[in-house]
């Protein structure tokens, strides 16, 4: 399925109309929205709202940006009102806050194949709201909440600088949620924040998609609020007096202080309004069109900050959601971009109508339900969708004076599209092409049946028997070791979505394969001598694919015998083993490298008759003892396949030859002493 003919399926622009007018319909938005008043009026870090009236079992916390806008207003007014200290981007791992790293420690934790751990770039947030965060999760109420919400419906909001701490405090119950039980499903969670500024980078935004929490968050932004678009410019461009100062603006004027909160209000007064648009505008826009001109992960400098989760661009004609990184950004610069009449609004209106939308919004709903239909013919499902998106989110296409945003708007919502669905189709297209290499699978296990009472697959692949037949198999094994490489050259070039190695479809037939074809590799390994020329097979001749498999399999916590990590001991693989017992011989050898510990052991049992030093002997003695006893478990627990037991198959030579070698004296005194 191509792009073009994509276009005619259903839009994710008309879903995400249906979605945010469901959205705009519930009561949720205006109890987040009192729940924000609230926690801003009271100006502590937070307050929390008792179960719904309604029964429903959801609890509200209000998160208050106030302490965070005061403790910066200093240093805004030492800065000269930039931003390059106050919201600068401080790492969660590494060499980042300890503590920080500890409190988000799923979302820090490295992963070799991860495009962005790739590149070095660490997962980051906002260094204001991180302090803040942190000097709120030391408090004792923090802690009593945590314990008290346990198990229940959560939902976390806030508005401005509140909103990054809400998302903050979201995340942090995720992970100690997700450390406590970690392949449960994520806790009944919603963060919902108001104009809130951006968090964090790339780096977090795939972090949260690799855990699947990107449901969990859902970003309010009117229409021209220049807060959520303020970080998309670099740190020392920022005017870091205008976040602060519309914070504060939100609070009593009675309760507000002297000094350095009154020179930022002042500073945010007086801000020439138009140059502050152009500046957020210039530099949203360069971001969408890195998107529209690169990857979306791929950025030329500027602000390493990046939207994620579910954004909701609203304004009094409704709503529409995005939750795609691409469709945010292209979306947050286009209702931006249009302006019915410049000036009309003030940055700090926009910045206080949250309140007024969510009432107003489902007020128009009732009375607005309908698409415009010209008297051209109906146009596809596609351009509908798109429709629908730019009046919900403000942008009226039938307006002159927004023709041209309208015009561009679309162009960048349909770039956004393909870019947003592009990992999805071609984790669907792969799913079509593991179907068509079945074949190649099914020629190998036929190969394995035909061998199975003899002397075992592995043997005749290594001894190259019935030349034909191996001829086949060689090529299927091939044919498969390509198609998997190609998979993770796709995966590691983030044209994949972002949780494909932990999808069970995925981790399951990559898990097959290993087991099956693996030990073909290391037959065909052996059988060139390149053990003995290039060192063992499990330190030197083991593919990266079927490394990077064993640990989709241990993360995915799919029980699977012994294979595991090569690197692990055998005695913990064993009583792994111990604790599975089979009524009957598995289907595949559990352990993907059995078979190169057996050539391991068999090439250690030759050394050993020959071996004069009695220090070398013992130590080989043992470490032969230590297989014998993993291998015992591995057969007791029928963690292998009938043809490990196969008369004439290289473990059942290597069983007698260690039998022989127990029956010397020095040999069995040895033993006797372990």
């Amino acid at each position: 399925m191509d792009d073009a003919s994509g276009d005619e399926e259903a839009s994710m622009f008309e879903t995400s109309h249906v979605l945010g007018a469901l959205l705009a319909s519930s009561p949720l938005l205006a109890r987040a929205w009192d729940r924000c008043t609230a926690a801003t009026a009271a100006a502590p870090g937070f307050v929390v709202h008792g179960e719904d009236e309604d029964g429903g079992g959801k609890v509200y916390v209000g998160f208050s940006g106030v302490q965070a806008a005061l403790s910066a207003a200093g240093a805004a007014v030492a800065g000269g009102g930039r931003g390059a200290d106050v919201f600068a981007p401080v790492g969660l791992g590494g060499g980042g806050d300890a503590a920080a790293g500890r409190m988000f420690a799923p979302l820090v934790a490295a992963e070799p194949d991860a495009p962005a751990a790739a590149a070095g770039e660490p997962v980051a947030v906002q260094a204001l709201a991180l302090q803040c965060f942190l000097k709120l999760c030391g408090s004792p109420d923090f802690q009593m909440l945590l314990n008290e919400i346990r198990g229940k419906a959560v939902v976390f909001t806030g508005h401005s600088l509140g909103g990054a701490i809400a998302a903050l405090a979201a995340l942090h119950y995720l992970c100690i949620s997700s450390a406590s039980s970690p392949w449960a499903p994520a806790p009944p969670v919603l963060c919902v924040t108001f104009g809130s500024p951006l968090l964090g980078n790339e780096a977090l935004s795939r972090a949260i998609l690799r855990e699947r929490w990107g449901g969990n968050f859902c970003h309010v932004v009117s229409q021209h609020d220049v807060v959520p678009r303020l970080l998309f410019c670099p740190p020392d461009a920022i005017p870091a007096d205008i976040i602060v100062g519309m914070q504060l603006h939100q609070w009593p004027a009675r309760t507000r202080q002297t000094g350095a909160v009154t020179t930022v209000t002042a500073r945010m007064a007086h801000t020439d309004k138009d140059v502050l648009r152009q500046l957020i505008q210039k530099h949203v826009g360069a971001v969408a069109m890195e998107q529209k001109l690169a990857a979306p992960d791929e950025t030329t400098g500027g602000s390493p900050y990046r939207p994620f989760g579910t954004y909701v661009l609203c304004s009094p004609e409704g709503a529409a959601c995005v939750d795609n990184a691409t469709a945010a950004v292209q979306m947050l610069y286009a209702t931006f971009a249009s302006r019915s009449s410049p000036g009309a609004e003030s940055p700090e209106a926009a910045h206080s109508c949250y309140g007024e939308l969510v009432l107003k919004m489902p007020q128009h709903l009732l009375l607005k339900r309908r698409l415009r239909v010209d008297d051209a013919p109906a146009s596809p499902n596609y351009d509908d969708g798109v429709s629908l998106a730019l009046e919900a989110s403000g942008i009226d296409a039938m307006v002159r004076a927004h023709a041209m945003e309208a015009s561009t708007a679309r162009q960048w919502l349909k770039t956004s599209k393909r870019a947003g669905r592009r990992p999805s189709l071609n984790c669907a297209r792969l799913a079509t092409q593991l179907g068509r290499i079945t074949p190649c699978r099914a020629q190998i296990e036929w190969y394995k049946a035909l061998f199975d009472a003899e002397m075992g697959y592995y043997d005749a692949f290594k001894q190259r028997r019935s030349p034909r037949k191996y001829g086949k198999v060689n090529l299927n094994r091939i044919k498969l070791g390509q198609f998997w490489d190609r998979v993770l050259t796709m995966l590691d070039a983030g044209q994949l979505p972002h949780d494909f190695h932990r999808r069970a479809k995925w981790v399951n037939a990559a898990r097959f394969y290993q087991l099956l074809v693996e030990p073909l590799d290391i037959a065909d390994y052996h059988h060139h001598g390149l053990h003995r020329t290039s060192g063992s097979y499990m330190t030197h001749g083991r593919e990266r694919r079927y490394e990077l498999f064993d640990r989709w399999w241990q993360e995915k916590a799919c029980t699977g015998g012994a294979g595991g990590d090569v690197t692990s001991s055998m005695s913990s693989a064993a009583a792994s083993a111990s604790s599975r017992r089979r009524s009957k011989y598995a289907g595949l050898t559990q352990d993907p490298c059995f078979w190169a510990r057996v050539e391991e052991a068999r090439e250690q049992t030759e050394s050993a008759r020959s071996e004069r030093d009695v220090a070398e002997l013992a130590m080989k003695l043992e470490e032969l003892q230590e297989f014998e006893s993993y291998s015992r478990e591995l057969v007791a627990s029928k963690e292998v396949s009938v043809d490990v037991l196969a008369p004439q198959s290289s473990y059942t030579l290597w069983v007698e030859e260690w039998n022989q070698l127990k029956l010397r004296d020095e040999v069995r005194a040895m033993l006797l002493r372990f």
